[in-house]
């Protein structure tokens, strides 16, 4: 089974015009819709926007569903020039760029498991490339990168090019690195697809509203490919 997490409900619904046998599972004011997609079993789900709610969210459908591997997938912002609107941009790995305790001279990002201490969240190889090979082959422009994540909608360049030297990454967002968390907790598979919608200088609500829906669009192509394929 495939797991599918998105932020937004125009991309859950996009998704759900194309499953089957659709059936409803609601726990803590979530709702997962497990159905067919091309012959293939899914299961899907908005979570909401953030970290905790898309953590959360991961958990239950680990434990409700079993899936194989859980794409995450949605829209983020640029930390380059070298991606602008409606790029897609595959996960390599995800960080956690508001964790803070270098008050406690530790790296910023630094996750602390009961077991060990990391910055990345490494996403699977084989599921990103296949997700490349997906965006290659109905002309979407993809690029492979690390993702940071906050709970913080990021506006100001200033804001980008700190995370960007910071981190080595390539686009942020408010959910990536909370779902690949709780997956590498539970062992699961995991990559991110995401489109960018809003590009490297100063973005004011209005420009993340205009091009949102030209990048769920692009997503949702990707994603419906390579369910079809796999």
């Amino acid at each position: 089974m495939i797991g599918i997490i998105c932020a937004l409900k125009m991309e859950v619904d996009s998704l759900k015009e194309v499953m089957e046998n659709v059936t409803a599972t609601e726990k803590a004011g979530l709702a997962f819709f497990k159905g067919t997609m091309f012959g293939k079993d899914v299961v899907l789900l908005q979570s909401g926007a953030g970290k905790v709610n898309a953590a959360a969210g991961t958990q239950m459908m680990i434990d409700l569903f079993q899936p194989e591997v859980i794409l995450s997938a949605g829209i983020a912002g640029s930390l380059t020039k070298d991606l602008t609107v409606g790029d897609i941009v595959i996960s390599t790995d995800c960080v956690e760029h508001d964790i803070n305790r270098t008050a406690l001279e530790e790296p910023r990002g630094q996750i602390w498991f009961t077991y060990e201490k990391r910055i990345d969240i490494p996403a699977d190889r084989v599921v990103r490339d296949k997700l490349m090979e997906c965006c290659k082959s109905i002309g979407v422009s993809a690029y492979t990168g690390r993702i940071a994540t906050g709970d913080i909608f990021i506006i100001y360049r200033r804001q980008r090019e700190t995370i960007a030297f910071e981190f080595d990454a390539s686009c942020c967002d408010m959910e990536s690195a909370a779902v690949g968390h709780v997956c590498y907790m539970n062992k699961v598979p995991y990559a991110i697809i995401r489109c960018i919608s809003d590009d490297f200088k100063f973005n004011k609500a209005e420009d993340y509203e205009e091009f949102k829906e030209l990048a769920v669009g692009k997503e949702v192509r990707a994603l419906k490919k390579f369910i079809s394929m796999n």
